[in-house]
């Protein structure tokens, strides 16, 4: 689509991420699609559906990007948040990726489960949704009356040190191209090829999930959402000014803004997919500035589009729910599960779906380190809350830590400091 103006291009872009978002939320709702979820199941129970259908949407999402730029038609070298960044900031991931595993085990989901769950009725939501807010937003920004944010004061002096600067960008192509003497980007198309093809075979040698539509019909859609997000923000608005073409996304840049005498800039314009911790964040900014149309970002009108889809979904389908804490420990667990969200989401980059999906489909080595954690730490916090159910005072943080790994396999079975059940 070609405009006249930045303006014109930014609000079809921002409707046709609203509607993305909404298909993503149908879609979720419909199948039940939730990263803690499939965690879960293969943890808890064995059943590995819901985790294909994640690693399927992974791997949809790592070809597209690959087609992308393999035909030229966009590029996400440069994106927001920075996934490719040459500057590693190794700790961030790891430590950011734990919190964030935490805390969406204790909160029942992650941001875009929250989401989910909210448009489907569920006020438990409405409190881990607004803890994500408040902490993700005081992250990035100052307290009232002060220049200090929450990472400012609790991160930034002790990690940023500890950054490794690379000299090419951090995405598997560029470092094993610059291993091997090849180009970033044919090594991109090979690696990453490989990597998703390897995933769809794992993914699909399970027989049971050949057969569950819905698991397919997920991972599907949720890899072509994160898709259409790249491709949004990247080749689908062109704006043409004085007999010249340029890309929507050139005119993200001050310089090139300054032609155009278009009104105010928008806020976060870039070359961005999905993601649902700092959007969260950006959806109170939003609020607090009184629905000012500056503060409407892709993440704020994505976010709103999520809920707005289960929303849909929960009516159409009898599936609208109200739901709240059945005890005020319940409730605690929940406010502490939504602040360590915020701050892990943010600190790490992403969420199971921002770092997950979105960032592993550019190959970034951090979003990979970050998916690892997040799913470590998870699965070790239902293990934790699993055994001290079932043996109380008997199972110490050590004993659960032990048990665990060797559920794991990591550990020998002659290391089990409690007994299964």
């Amino acid at each position: 689509m070609v405009f006249d103006a930045f303006s014109s291009a930014n609000q079809a872009v921002m409707i046709t991420v609203f509607l993305v978002a909404a298909l993503f939320g149908i879609v979720a709702n419909k199948t039940n699609f939730c990263t803690m979820g499939a965690i879960s199941d293969l943890v808890n129970m064995g059943e590995s559906s819901r985790m294909r259908s994640w690693i399927l949407a992974m791997a949809i999402a790592i070809i597209g990007v690959i087609i992308l730029e393999a035909s030229g038609t966009a590029s996400v070298d440069v994106s927001r948040p920075p996934y490719r960044s040459s500057s590693f900031i190794w700790l961030e991931y790891i430590l950011g990726g734990l919190i964030f595993g935490v805390g969406m085990t204790l909160g029942s989901g992650c941001g875009n489960t929250t989401l989910i769950r909210l448009g489907g009725g569920n006020l438990k939501s409405i409190i881990v949704f607004s803890m994500i807010a408040i902490s993700s937003y005081f992250m990035l920004n100052p307290f009232p009356g002060t220049d200090k944010t929450l990472y400012s004061e609790l991160f930034y002096y002790w990690m940023s040190p500890l950054a490794i600067s690379l000299t090419s960008q951090q995405d598997l192509g560029s470092v094993l191209g610059g291993i091997f003497g090849t180009d970033a980007l044919s090594t991109r198309i090979w690696v990453g090829g490989i990597l998703a093809t390897l995933m769809l075979v794992a993914v699909f040698s399970s027989s049971k999930f050949r057969k569950r539509k819905d698991s397919i019909l997920a991972g599907t859609v949720v890899g072509l959402c994160i898709l259409a997000g790249w491709y949004v923000t990247t080749d689908m608005v062109t704006i043409s000014m004085e007999g010249d073409t340029y890309s929507w996304v050139q005119f993200a840049s001050t310089d090139v803004w300054g032609m155009l005498a278009d009104g105010p800039q928008p806020r976060a314009v870039a070359v961005q997919s999905f993601t649902f911790i700092n959007p969260t964040g950006e959806t109170l900014g939003f609020l607090l500035n009184k629905f000012n149309p500056h503060y409407l970002t892709f993440g704020v009108v994505a976010v709103f589009g999520m809920i707005s889809g289960s929303f849909i979904l929960a009516v159409v389908a009898g599936k609208f729910r109200v739901e709240w804490f059945a005890t005020f420990k319940d409730f605690i667990s929940h406010v502490i599960g939504g602040i360590l969200m915020g701050i892990g989401g943010v600190l790490a980059m992403g969420c199971t779906i921002g770092q997950g999906i979105t960032g592993v489909s550019t190959l970034a080595m951090g979003s990979f380190l970050a998916l690892f954690s997040i799913m470590i730490a998870c699965a070790m916090t239902m293990k934790f809350q699993f055994y001290k159910m079932m043996y109380e005072s008997e199972a110490t943080i050590f004993k659960i830590f032990l048990t665990a790994l060797v559920d794991f396999r990591v550990l020998p079975e002659k290391m089990r400091k409690l007994d299964s059940v």
